[in-house]
């Protein structure tokens, strides 16, 4: 069988730091797959895959990894996945997207290793014990195993279940929280309640599993912003997970939650009412040692980042810089961010060039359009990462 036959089955999404990961599908698509503002799986059905072909699958991995290390051996370059070596073999038509990806994995070296897709601790406790057991045997280089769940899944599992699951081979779950004011989870039809998020997020802890909640500034619109900042922080309060990482709110066509836009049931945030939000919410986080992350481009403001309790002042302070920037400044910052070409508002100062650059595609978007036309210039940039 040639290596454009050989693969093995991988999911559409994974989280953006899990960019150099090794990815594996576990499940197929979102047991759940109601969330409004999701345009993941909409129109696929949820199936469990068997454990025999899960194995199967990392087998093929392992087997391609081997192949690889042994052309760097016959190119010269001892096992060693370099420059030269990723060149030779993503040069090669003949290597399917699966061979690729191996290789491309064995290049970074991250050692980290992501099972796809949206909710895997769905699976029985004793079936997911046994991938990861056969994971780690056949991978002893990976370094860490992270996965997708829901807190509607996890508050089914005992914490005994999360330490044998954990004590198999996982080291972090991904919990989408997205938020924690009830009238709101029940809007977007999130199907779990702030009380299971806290549930959840505890066992998590209490099983000495690490955990990244994702909360989605923007989220509550106009109409609830306020309380989707304070009731989010409260209930990470209680939890104190390993991370809580921003995702800002995305509305483009595809997703159910643009329905709720168009009929004026949903209004979104502006750019800058989000950062008022987000304030909010830095604000609210008291009593916890968690890392927060702002690691996605469309989230205005990357710098966001920090460990609490010791950068929360350096977080508000990222904030306060874009809230005291001119109107016209804060335009072009926007412009650049959505562009990819800013990444902070320090950018502004420190790259004259870029600067003119955007500050000249501003002044020409507005002699054709009114502010609402630039609005949707901008709105369109960013919701190509969706």
């Amino acid at each position: 069988m040639s290596n454009k036959e050989l693969s093995f089955e991988q999911g559409p999404i994974r989280p953006p730091n899990e960019a150099r990961s090794l990815l594996l599908r576990v499940t197929r698509n979102c047991p759940w797959n109601q969330c409004l503002f999701c345009p993941v799986y909409k129109n696929r059905k949820f199936s469990l895959r068997t454990v025999d072909e899960i194995k199967q699958n990392i087998q093929t991995a392992r087997d391609m990894a081997d192949e690889i290390k042994a052309v760097s051996w016959k190119l010269g370059y001892s096992g060693e996945v370099n420059d030269h070596v990723i060149s030779h073999l993503l040069g090669n038509s003949n290597n399917s997207q699966s061979y690729q990806s191996i290789a491309v994995w064995l290049y970074y070296g991250t050692g980290a290793c992501f099972l796809q897709d949206a909710d895997n601790l769905v699976m029985n406790t004793k079936d997911l014990v046994a991938i990861l057991e056969f994971l780690r045997e056949k991978f002893p280089e990976i370094t860490r195993i992270t996965t997708y769940s829901r807190s509607r899944t996890v508050v089914r599992k005992s914490v005994e279940s999360l330490k044998q699951i954990r004590e198999a081979g996982l080291d972090r779950i991904h919990i989408g929280l997205e938020s924690g004011y009830d009238p709101l989870l029940k809007f977007i039809k999130k199907g779990v309640t702030a009380a299971q998020h806290i549930e959840a997020g505890r066992k998590v802890m209490e099983a000495r599993l690490e955990l990244s909640e994702y909360v989605m500034p923007g989220l509550g619109g106009q109409e609830m912003w306020r309380e989707h900042a304070i009731e989010t922080a409260k209930v990470l309060n209680q939890i104190n997970p390993n991370f809580i990482r921003l995702r800002s709110l995305r509305v483009p066509k595809r997703v159910p939650l643009y329905e709720k836009l168009k009929d004026g049931a949903f209004t979104m945030q502006t750019d800058d009412m989000l950062a008022n939000e987000i304030k909010i919410f830095i604000e609210t986080l008291e009593g916890i040692t968690s890392t927060v992350t702002s690691d996605h481009i469309m989230n205005l403001l990357e710098e966001v980042s920090g460990k609490l309790p010791e950068d929360k002042n350096k977080m508000l302070d990222v904030i306060r810089k874009y809230q005291e920037l001119p109107e016209p400044e804060r335009l072009i910052y926007r412009l650049g961010r959505r562009g990819g070409a800013y990444s902070s508002t320090d950018d502004l100062a420190r790259d004259p060039v870029t600067y003119e650059k955007i500050k000249g595609l501003l002044q020409g978007i507005q002699a054709k359009e009114d502010a609402q036309g630039v609005e949707k210039f901008i709105t369109d940039m960013v919701d190509r990462y969706v």
